[in-house]
């Protein structure tokens, strides 16, 4: 009994992590990504500042754009200012309050961004650094929890809607690593173009089972050629609801795709990848168009940059599903085909 007693507490721990983590505004964690890509898109570099817990956050995340977070790729500057050395040094040769301004006057430029993470808000060597940060130029920014004045004097607010420290820091740092990803994705990631089957390029032939019935569009082959050329990756999404109406089989399906696939490459373009929901309307799944499983999966596949990607299909589904991942939605239609719609985004 004792410890089914302990694993309820420790469950109940748990949740309210997730809850907090859960409840961070998604706006903010993307304006503050947009910020940093932008730094660091101007050559300008990334400085963090954090004490205690919130200095080895501050490495961390430091360490996270001059190392990798999940790609190979070239690093971003991005640096920590809560190091043993001088932190000691100016804090026994001139206050603890100093610390973080001293180095700030020391290493911050114009156009750089400068985030404080600070659990309470109210760290008085953080916000004093701000205050220099902000008088030489630079974009602040803050990572805190629901108290405090530090989240009111800067440019952009991380705010972890708590007031228990734990969950402050579990829930700062999960946000810090999604805009990692987001930095890291914006400024290495590849670009696509997401592209409806049905209707879209091919004639729709209700609950297609055969693959002499999959026909494309005239233009299709050489419109994806242009794509790939321009180095986008094309990947086709589509909703296959027949799997589970027993209209036809995944095998089926495997069939009818290869050909579109053999068609396409005959015409010289290439499909990169198919990703496709085999659910019944009604089961509720998180793949099914408008909904963003699919678009999510083929992002953590290719470490796709949406925002510098486009989604082309021929219903409200597919324009949902677009926007749904921070994509650029087309819409073709009879006068508005996929050639035309190939055109605008390459123009």
């Amino acid at each position: 009994m004792e410890a089914e007693g302990m694993i309820s507490l420790i469950s109940a721990e748990l949740r309210s992590s997730a809850d907090t983590i859960a409840s961070i505004d998604a706006n903010a964690i993307m304006r503050i990504a947009d910020v940093l890509i932008d730094t660091v898109r101007k050559g300008n570099k990334i400085i963090f500042m954090g004490n205690g817990g919130s200095a080895a956050d501050a490495q961390h995340l430091a360490a996270e754009f001059t190392g990798r977070y999940l790609m190979d790729r070239d690093p971003m500057p991005a640096m920590s200012l809560s190091n043993i050395a001088p932190v000691t040094a100016i804090g026994n040769d001139y206050s603890f309050d100093d610390v973080f301004r001293k180095q700030t006057e020391a290493f911050v430029r114009k156009g750089d961004a400068v985030i404080g993470i600070s659990t309470s808000g109210t760290s008085s060597n953080i916000l004093r650094a701000m205050r220099a940060a902000k008088e030489k130029g630079a974009v602040t920014i803050s990572f805190t929890g629901s108290g405090g004045t530090l989240k009111d004097m800067v440019d952009h607010a991380l705010i972890i809607p708590s007031k228990e420290t734990p969950r402050i820091q579990e829930g700062y740092m999960a946000a810090g690593h999604i805009i990692c990803g987001l930095t890291e994705r914006g400024i290495f990631g590849r670009k696509a173009v997401f592209v409806d089957r049905d209707d879209t390029i091919a004639k729709d032939v209700p609950y297609c089972s055969d693959p002499k019935d999959m026909i494309l569009f005239g233009g299709v082959p050489g419109s994806i050629a242009r794509l790939n050329k321009a180095g986008y990756l094309v990947i086709v999404i589509t909703n296959q609801s027949g799997v589970a109406r027993g209209k036809f089989s995944e095998t089926d399906l495997s069939k009818i795709h290869g050909k579109m696939i053999s068609d396409i490459e005959k015409g010289g373009g290439r499909i990169d990848d198919i990703f496709y929901c085999p659910h019944h309307p009604d089961e509720g799944c998180g793949c099914r168009k408008p909904k963003a499983g699919m678009g999510i999966a083929a992002v953590e596949k290719y470490r796709i940059d949406t925002k510098a990607s486009f989604m082309i299909g021929n219903s409200d589904a597919d324009v949902g599903f677009g926007e749904a991942i921070g994509c650029t939605s087309l819409k073709v239609t009879e006068k508005f085909t996929f050639n035309d719609a190939v055109d605008m985004i390459l123009k």
